[in-house]
């Protein structure tokens, strides 16, 4: 495992055009600590699992994709520009470049899912999903629908708390939310990195009301029932770069 709490700076914007832009609004960001050594485990060769203070964490991430399109220009594609999503993932780094892993990206969109699937490497799930909002009580639902493990399942009820500062580099919120590269592997073993760049989180703290969830189990991570942070993004504007080897 590799300790790096301080080494998680701003991540320069890649030279050369993006291929694509989205928009993520309404993010939760759920975490809890897991042993180091259960994740690393879980890790393909060459991916080391990246520690705050020598603890590791999965972290579950409810939000709302809008606005997707190949050009700033585009107008939206029907289908597959607005869609909401669940994650799973961990903190990596990969030569020491800090990153996420994914276990499940659990999205409500057909289209969205295969398309991750075949060009992204990415392990996207069909789910039914919903989102309310009324001021700043939120519940959010999910259930998965396809391919397995199934069951997965997301019953949420949070509120959305006061500004939680700014994630400055080298804290636990910096560690946990500023995050640009992803990696996965492709069906040949291939590692692969992707890049996003964005402005800075605006950040606020959230108290969960009510949290009934499968996806973790899911992805074969036993946890504490307890989370230990709780935060709040009501989103930002990303561009998107291409995938590749690493």
């Amino acid at each position: 495992m590799i300790d790096r709490i301080a080494s998680h700076r701003r991540i320069a914007r890649p030279d050369g055009p993006p291929q694509g832009f989205h928009q993520w609004r309404s993010l939760l960001f759920v975490h809890w600590e897991v042993q180091p050594e259960v994740l690393q485990a879980l890790m393909p060769e060459r991916v080391t699992v990246d520690t705050f203070e020598g603890k590791a964490y999965v972290g579950l991430v409810p939000f709302t994709m809008m606005g997707i399109r190949p050009m700033r220009w585009a107008p939206p594609v029907p289908g597959v520009s607005a869609f909401h999503e669940t994650n799973v993932r961990t903190y990596v780094h990969v030569d020491g470049a800090p990153g996420v892993w994914f276990f499940s990206l659990d999205a409500a969109s057909s289209i969205a899912v295969r398309v991750a699937r075949r060009f992204f490497h990415l392990p996207y799930f069909r789910a039914e999903m919903e989102l309310t909002q009324e001021g700043d009580a939120v519940t959010y639902t999910s259930k998965r629908l396809w391919p397995e493990p199934t069951p997965a399942t997301l019953d949420l009820a949070y509120t959305i708390g006061d500004d939680a500062g700014p994630s400055e580099p080298g804290s636990f919120q910096h560690f946990l939310v500023e995050r640009y590269f992803l990696y996965s592997v492709k069906r040949d073993g291939t590692l692969v990195r992707g890049q996003v760049h964005h402005s800075a989180y605006p950040v606020r703290r959230a108290t969960i009301a009510r949290m009934d969830e499968s996806f973790l189990a899911a992805a074969g991570i036993a946890h504490d029932p307890t989370p230990v942070s709780v935060l709040y993004s009501p989103g930002v504007d990303v561009e998107v770069f291409p995938i590749g080897p690493v």
